[in-house]
């Protein structure tokens, strides 16, 4: 057997190996995304492991970022995610957190906060979700909404029928009318995170979309207009009754369950939480998605939610592309196995070779000169 045909054989096992090598880590990492995709919890945890393989720094970054933008909970939840990870944190960095959230924790600044919400409508923080939900609770924020937004459609202007459609469907949760929900407080806190979302442009554009067709038809345009014609002069239960008159139940499924996820979402991960899911979320399959995400990830959600984005709810690269990287392993393996299989034929049968050559010429160097034999022998 030539030598070469060995070396050949040798230099497509390495060839293999190294290939195999190179593959396998996407390979592995690509089975157990696909399967995964139908858990976002477990989706986004072998996301954010990968990720923390490449930059350990990266959730120390994280918590400086949050920190100088002044957003406790997301830096509070880079530190749980860390916690969860077993990543190691400077003490100053832990002690600067801790100091962030014993201030936002203060009486003073819960009860500045929810005032701001009560007053505004928009909510960013647990004491600002606490006042704009008591608002829209006694009725008062979804009446000013749609008093609003109604008297644009009045005259004619610019409506946003969005938030128009969730402050009707609000004035309808909050009295209890809408009773197939099964838990009216996660849909009451949910409407109010979408409609102040929509409100501060941070609604993303696909749920907008969604969430546009949704509303439509939720609300009786005559019956809102005499609504608001006498809102001024009636007493806020009065217009409360006029308006929820004007509300079409039967359209506003879709809409509530939505909010109900989002309210999930919110319970699990807080007001900033769910505001960040609706700014990635292109539908209500997202916010679903988000809220089974939080009721596995709980504190932990924010942080990954602001690594991964969108990709934390769902597969964002194409199955194909990731069943490519699994054929592209198999086939390195097949390669591996086939060169080793021939290199280890070849090798035997060079061993045979080898052997049987001895015999003969052990037989030949008693009939001739050795010189002769060996020549006979080797051609």
């Amino acid at each position: 057997m030539k030598r070469w045909r060995i070396g050949l054989a040798l230099a497509a096992v390495t060839a293999s190996s190294a290939a195999l090598a190179v593959v396998w880590p996407h390979a592995r990492d690509a089975t157990a995304m696909l399967a995964a995709q139908d858990d976002p919890a477990e989706l986004s945890d072998l996301q954010v492991s990968s990720a923390l393989r490449n930059s350990q720094n990266m959730v120390a970054s994280q918590i400086e970022s949050a920190l100088a933008a002044h957003d406790t909970g997301l830096a509070s939840s880079f530190v749980d995610l860390a916690k969860a990870k077993n990543i190691a944190l400077p003490e100053d960095l832990l002690r600067r957190v801790d100091q962030a959230v014993a201030e936002e924790s203060t009486a003073s600044h819960f009860a500045k906060q929810f005032a701001s919400g009560l007053v505004t409508g928009n909510a960013d923080d647990a004491g600002s979700l606490s006042g704009t939900v008591a608002g829209d609770l006694f009725v008062f924020g979804d009446i000013r909404d749609v008093v609003r937004e109604g008297k644009h459609l009045v005259m004619g202007e610019d409506t946003d029928r969005l938030v128009l459609g969730l402050a009707a469907t609000g004035l309808a949760v909050t009295a209890a009318t809408y009773v197939s929900v099964g838990g009216v407080a996660p849909v009451r806190a949910g409407l109010t995170l979408v409609k102040d979302a929509r409100k501060v442009g941070r609604l993303g554009e696909g749920l907008t979309e969604w969430a546009g067709r949704s509303a439509r038809g939720i609300v009786d345009g005559p019956m809102l207009e005499d609504a608001v014609a006498t809102s001024a002069t009636t007493s806020p239960g009065q217009t409360a009754r006029a308006i929820r008159a004007a509300f079409h139940a039967e359209k506003a499924g879709a809409l509530v369950r939505m909010a109900k996820d989002v309210g999930r979402v919110g319970e699990k991960a807080g007001a900033r939480g769910a505001l960040d899911t609706l700014k990635i979320a292109e539908g209500p399959e997202d916010v679903a998605r988000a809220a089974r995400l939080a009721e596995s990830s709980g504190g932990k959600t924010r942080a990954i939610l602001k690594l991964l984005g969108r990709s934390a709810l769902l597969l964002t690269a194409g199955a194909l592309d990731l069943s490519l990287w699994i054929f592209g392993a198999l086939f390195a393996l097949f390669s591996l196995l086939a060169s080793i299989k021939a290199m280890t034929e070849r090798l035997t049968q060079s061993w045979i070779d080898h052997g049987k050559r001895r015999r003969l010429r052990r037989q030949l160097a008693g009939l001739v000169h050795p010189a002769v034999a060996s020549a006979v022998i080797n051609g």
